[in-house]
This record gives C-alpha cells, sequence and structure tokens, in this order.
C-alpha cells in the first residue's frame, strides 16, 4: 500500500508563516545571532545583549508574521514588482490594438 501525499502543490507553511517569509525569518535570526556575538566581543555586558537581542528578536517576528498575514504567498512579491511598473504607457496611435498577429 503506498501513502497518499496530501501536500503536492501547497506552499510551504511552518506555524502560520508562509513561503519566503520562513527564509526571512532564518536570516533575521542568524543576524541577530551575529549581532550578539558583536556586542559580547565590544565588551558590552551580558544582560545587555541579552535584553537588546531579545527587544530586536520579538520586533523581528512581530513583522515578519505580520508580512505573511498581510501579504500571503506572493502578496510581497507582486508588491515589489509594481514599483517597477511605469507610471503611464503613451501611444501615438491605436495600430498597435488594430493589428492582428
Amino acid at each position: 500500500m503506498y501513502q497518499i501525499n496530501k501536500g503536492i502543490n501547497r506552499p510551504i507553511e511552518f506555524k502560520g508563516l508562509k513561503a519566503q517569509y520562513i527564509g526571512y525569518l532564518g536570516g533575521g535570526l542568524v543576524a541577530l545571532l551575529i549581532l550578539f556575538a558583536v556586542l559580547y566581543l565590544c565588551g558590552a555586558a551580558v544582560w545587555l545583549c541579552t535584553l537588546v537581542i531579545t527587544g530586536l528578536a520579538g520586533a523581528l517576528f512581530y513583522h515578519v508574521f505580520g508580512l505573511s498575514h498581510r501579504y500571503g504567498e506572493h502578496g510581497l512579491m507582486k508588491r515589489n514588482a509594481r514599483r517597477y511598473l511605469p507610471a503611464y504607457l503613451r501611444f501615438r496611435s491605436r495600430r498597435l490594438f488594430y493589428e492582428k498577429c
């Protein structure tokens, strides 16, 4: 008997995060780990490092989950692509629309 995979063609989701937001959260957490190491090596107190990183991690989670819920799987990429569209197109004639392919 074969097991049926019911997740085919469904987006990747983990604890409510969809698609690329999992990568954004992972990258942000790695950056926070590096920031903690830099602060510690610069001589900051451990409690101060922990406090700063905890606050930034909370803000990161809040922001990434907010983006995931607001834009969904592909919405953020569509929003970013919209800025590359021209504000308007100018045509000097209608011939383009009347020609047959």
